[in-house]
């Protein structure tokens, strides 16, 4: 029986971005240089198939610092801790690695200078993300205020509207992001703003990818994980752009074959902490269903490295994840 014909159009930059490979690349190489067990706070980056795998090399995942025992090495997850954390591993004398990603360190640094300059923060980002609950943490909870939506925009009342300044979470829509910010700066035109954007450019880069395919498809999976931010976002910019067969799945027996039935063209990328490996498992199954062609469309090269703490530079990794 003759397979349906398919085009793939393969989103490019997707996958892994330089704060994931740096992360995965901290846990590996304190697993070389120290032995297992290395005890990791959160999941490293947001995506059940990496954190396994680095579970199978020794590394024990925890959600507190009171999980991890005397003796062992400690690693922060990518999406940064709040202040409390690394004091508390201080004070217990633990060896510990911070794997925040440096974009996020940004935002925490300019969120501490606005603060010591006598500014109410306002934060755009999503409730309960660690990234979030991370950044919140490097100031007094005086000092900082959660904006999530454009209503909470338009209804946040503070102390001294000539005295503010925004910072954002790394992950967020390009596109409602700058909605947000347009309603804060109407109403607070004195509001300050970063130097350089804080939404990051693999983010950026991974949705305008989105963005060139999405009207070319009948439907488009985000290879990511339910738990990951900037992978969900890529679903909603999937759909903004018309698209209203985009989902998000974790690995190829998460496609709901049923709604695929009658397809001619697919769109796959990938959230920024799924490796490519799994891209290539989903391709892998389309193939066993259709005629598959392949065409990809990169719209940007990427070349951005984050160096691994010099403590850990003189060990080589044994890097299998990809």
């Amino acid at each position: 029986m003759t397979k349906p014909a398919l085009t793939i159009l393969l989103a490019s930059p997707r996958g892994f971005c330089a704060g994931v490979d740096r992360a995965i690349e901290i846990v590996e190489r304190a697993l070389v240089k120290h032995g297992a067990p290395v005890y990791v706070r959160h999941e490293i980056v947001h995506n059940r198939f990496v954190v396994e795998s680095l579970e199978q090399k020794g590394a024990i995942f925890v959600q507190e610092l009171d999980e991890v025992p005397e003796g062992v090495p400690v690693i922060f997850s990518a999406h940064g801790v709040p202040k409390s954390v690394p004091e508390a591993a201080k004070a217990r004398n633990l060896l510990y690695f911070d794997a925040t990603c440096p974009l996020v360190s940004k935002v925490h640094r300019e969120a501490e200078r606005h603060e010591k300059d006598g500014r109410q923060v306002i934060l755009i980002g999503h409730a309960g993300h660690p990234e979030v609950i991370g950044t919140m943490g490097q100031l007094n909870d005086s000092s900082i205020v959660l904006v999530e939506t454009e209503q909470d925009a338009e209804d946040l009342l503070v102390p001294d509207p000539e005295n503010l300044a925004y910072v954002t979470q790394t992950t967020l829509s390009v596109d409602d992001t700058a909605s947000i910010i347009k309603i804060l700066l109407r109403r607070f035109p004195n509001m300050m703003g970063p130097k350089q954007e804080d939404i990051c450019y693999a983010t950026t880069n991974r949705q305008e990818a989105v963005k060139a395919i999405s009207a070319k498809c009948d439907a488009l999976l985000v290879i990511g994980a339910p738990n990951s931010s900037n992978s969900k976002r890529l679903v909603e910019v999937a759909f903004k752009q018309g698209c209203e067969k985009a989902a998000l799945v974790q690995r190829a027996t998460d496609i709901q074959w049923d709604r695929l039935a009658g397809i001619k063209t697919l769109g796959i990328t990938a959230g920024a902490s799924a490796p490519e490996i799994l891209v290539e498992e989903v391709i892998d199954a389309f193939r066993e269903h259709f005629d598959v062609r392949i065409e990809e469309v990169n719209i940007r090269d990427e070349d951005v490295v984050f160096k691994v703490p010099k403590t850990l530079s003189d060990t080589t990794a044994n890097k299998e994840i990809h």
